[in-house]
């Protein structure tokens, strides 16, 4: 490693190695040579990294001594080519709307490995996952059960479901934004107000058309005290063994869901993914048989922990504004449409050249292309003095970047390459000027779209 990049190592993927020229390479192929190829804004993900995270996962599940299974939480992001390697790796996909379903349909992943959840899932999506037949439904509301019932059409074929419910457990090393546990939230039934016993004694009702195997939570993402997740379950296993007393509903099946922290800084300190795993297995397997109920069928729901530190931006720089005596800004030509996630709840980053230089250090902000002041990578971050041209790596940006993507101000959204063993594959291309048009009215153009397409 250069310079005084060498404790940012911790950030990048597994493959990650600085070449005798002094560039980055992943998997064996240069970040340069990629960014040349694919163009800029690029996001490049290590498969290899994303390999040995799923491997981690399982060796943390190894001792439950139940049945587990890991299923990934496809809004950290969703692309068929990583849908159908973490299909291959054994992972279900848990999905949040129709069109994750048919994502992750597409990747050829089977139905019964497909979880749906979501608060506010529509007939149509709920239509469209009884007719691909996916494994769970994660129901949400009192609303969503009785929606759910009314489309079931053959009785005989019970469809099964999970009941989330609100724990009342509230992280508080994660910003608000990413708490989902706590009472006052838009998701699941909550335990406290007696809507989550409630939905129990109308699942048992709506037999044989719904199906009650278990229950479900979620209190958060990037969250790095595990405490929370303890207290959470004990609430929800308190609620369990309630219903096996009043109703006979024993849980086959149990998700704490996921959530751990990955580190985006070299200060951040990262959960131990197959420690953290074990950890909360141990956890469900205690507080079950504390209950004296039967070991549940445990599901973990990994999401960011899978692919955040495997997938790296590349950006190029374009204007550098020197302002003396008050900063330097380098704009890059990517930045909010692409990760909207410092702009949306403060979230930090760091930056490493892809290639090194000599040049003396200069602190800066790191700034997108996009119309707005708010457009800001990273606050403040020393780079050997910038110029336009520079290709810059910002580690860590596999999960919530390219997931919450846009076209604002027209963007065109980038391309995706998966490296492994020195092959190159791509995930997504480029979007394209024509693709702009593809929600547009053609009539609106009179004629002129036609001609325009030969820009694209």
């Amino acid at each position: 490693m250069h310079g005084s990049y060498g404790d940012i190592e911790s950030l990048l993927p597994d493959t990650a190695t600085w070449e005798a020229d002094g560039c980055l390479s992943l998997a064996g192929r240069s970040v340069a040579g990629l960014a040349e190829a694919f163009g800029t804004p690029l996001y490049v993900y290590d498969v290899a990294t994303i390999r040995g995270c799923c491997a981690a996962y399982r060796a943390g599940c190894a001792g439950y001594p139940g049945e587990a299974q890991l299923v990934y939480a496809a809004k950290a992001f969703a692309a068929v080519g990583l849908l159908r390697l973490l299909a291959a790796e054994g992972l279900g996909v848990d999905c949040v709307s129709g069109g994750e379903l048919f994502l992750a349909w597409c990747a050829g992943v089977p139905p019964e490995c497909l979880v749906f959840h979501g608060n506010n899932k529509s007939e149509e999506e709920l239509a469209l996952a009884l007719r691909l037949g996916v494994g769970r439904i994660v129901v949400d509301s009192l609303d969503e059960l009785e929606l759910l019932a009314r489309l079931v059409t053959d009785p005989s074929e019970p469809v099964r479901v999970l009941l989330r419910l609100n724990p009342g457990v509230e992280p508080h090393d994660t910003h608000a934004y990413r708490r989902t546990g706590q009472l006052d939230s838009k998701f699941g039934l909550p335990i406290a107000t007696g809507d989550a016993a409630r939905a129990v004694a109308r699942c048992l009702e709506l037999w044989p058309a719904i199906a009650l195997l278990g229950y479900h939570i979620h209190i958060g993402s990037q969250i790095f005290d595990l405490a929370p997740y303890r207290s959470a379950i004990e609430r929800a296993y308190d609620f369990a063994a309630e219903m096996a007393r009043i109703h006979g509903a024993i849980p086959q099946e149990f998700s704490p869901g996921g959530g751990f922290g990955v580190a985006y800084t070299v200060e951040d300190r990262p959960v131990e993914v197959a420690a953290a795993a074990a950890t909360v297995a141990g956890w469900v397997a205690d507080a079950a048989r504390a209950r004296g109920l039967p070991l549940p069928r445990l599901v973990l729901e990994p999401g960011r922990s899978l692919v955040a530190r495997a997938g790296v931006a590349v950006y190029r720089v374009g204007t550098v504004k020197r302002i003396p005596g008050v900063r330097t800004y380098v704009a890059v030509d990517g930045g909010m449409a692409d990760n909207i996630r410092p702009a949306l709840y403060g979230a930090r980053y760091q930056v490493v050249p892809a290639c090194w230089s000599d040049r003396p250090p200069e602190r800066v902000r790191l700034v997108g292309k996009y119309c707005e002041s708010g457009d800001v990578l990273i606050d403040e971050a020393e780079l050997p003095s910038p110029q336009r041209g520079d290709l810059l790596v910002i580690p860590v940006a596999g999960a919530y970047c390219l997931a919450m993507a846009s076209n604002y101000n027209a963007a065109l959204r980038p391309t995706v390459v998966a490296v492994e063993d020195g092959d190159v594959m791509v995930w997504q291309r480029r979007e394209r000027l024509d693709d702009l048009l593809a929600r547009e009215v053609s009539g609106c153009f009179s004629g002129r779209d036609v001609e325009f397409r030969r820009f694209s």
